[in-house]
């Protein structure tokens, strides 16, 4: 999508606006206003972007601080609305890195592609993707968030709900909420109809907060989040088993300008911060800013800290 922080369920909603990205967030056409330098040296600049939901912040911070400390400068827009407009920063290279999610990514890049749980197969399917618009992956870590279906045990219970596939009789009753570009993701409703059959009877374009509320509320009968998202187990929502699989690996991954790639030093201090991160601790610091409201630039610096990285 594995929870730790059990903060006051009212501030849960904080930094949950999703995009996507991994996986899905909003296509209109924006820069990003949070720009921010922190300082740096004199070994050149390089500009983070991340899309504008905790754990992409805070991966995303991760990266600076590792290029700062090492005497980078960073600048920092980690405020853009969607991968739609992430990627083509990096490629007309107003920003040079990035944090991404490999399966989502190719199917952004090649909507025919068959996106594999596996990470290195995706990896393979994309190099050749992101080259030709000058850009590099790096090596993905083991932190995977990917789409979750959701529901509340009202909900579940009354239409014995446990698994995905278990909608396929009864979704025409329900209503779906999700980013508004679930209808042309593929791992969204496009997913939900080819691998299981499943047909909402309605869909409801909201982020994150508003689907959390929605769902909470009964506006909504199931809800798309993300697996790592620590709201799911803080609010008791059913996570509904992917029993077909429709999936795929979800590895957190820096995308990079391949000019910066030359520089060794960079490549071995993201791939640093890569090794380090897994689904259970990007979830526990997701909490942090989630539930608990610390910045994302101050939870990444704990992580980075006590993972003898700064």
């Amino acid at each position: 999508m594995r929870r730790s922080r059990r903060g006051v369920l009212g501030a849960i909603l904080l930094s949950l606006a999703l995009l996507a990205s991994a996986c899905g967030s909003g296509e209109d056409d924006q820069s990003g206003s949070g720009d921010s330098s922190n300082g740096g040296g004199d070994k050149g600049e390089i500009t983070v972007g991340a899309v504008a939901f905790a754990e992409n912040q805070i991966v995303a911070e991760m990266y600076g601080l590792v290029l700062e400390n090492a005497g980078y400068t960073v600048q920092r827009q980690t405020d853009l609305e969607s991968r739609e407009i992430v990627y083509p920063a990096l490629k007309s290279d107003e920003i040079q890195l990035a944090p991404e999610y490999l399966s989502s990514l190719l199917l952004y890049l090649d909507p025919e592609a068959e996106a594999s749980p596996d990470s290195a197969a995706n990896v393979e399917l994309l190099e050749p993707l992101v080259s030709k618009d000058g850009l590099q992956l790096l090596e993905p870590s083991d932190a995977n968030d990917q789409n979750a279906f959701v529901t509340t045990q009202e909900v579940a219970d009354e239409f014995g709900l446990s698994a995905v596939s278990d909608l396929a009789d009864v979704a025409g009753d329900l209503t779906l909420a999700g980013p508004p570009e679930c209808p042309k993701r593929p791992f969204c409703i496009p997913g939900l109809e080819e691998v299981y059959g499943v047909t909402f009877g309605s869909f409801k374009p909201l982020d994150g907060t508003a689907t959390v509320a929605a769902l909470e509320s009964g506006q909504v009968d199931v809800g798309l989040l993300f697996s790592t998202q620590s709201v799911i187990e803080a609010k008791d929502f059913v996570l509904l088993e992917d029993d077909m699989n429709l999936q795929a690996a979800e590895s957190i991954t820096p995308l990079i300008s391949e000019g910066v790639v030359d520089d060794d030093e960079v490549t071995q201090l993201l791939d640093d911060v890569s090794a380090a991160l897994t689904t259970e601790n990007i979830t526990d610091l997701n909490g942090r800013v989630e539930i608990d409201q610390e910045d994302p630039a101050t939870v990444a610096e704990d992580f980075l800290t006590e993972e003898g990285l700064l």
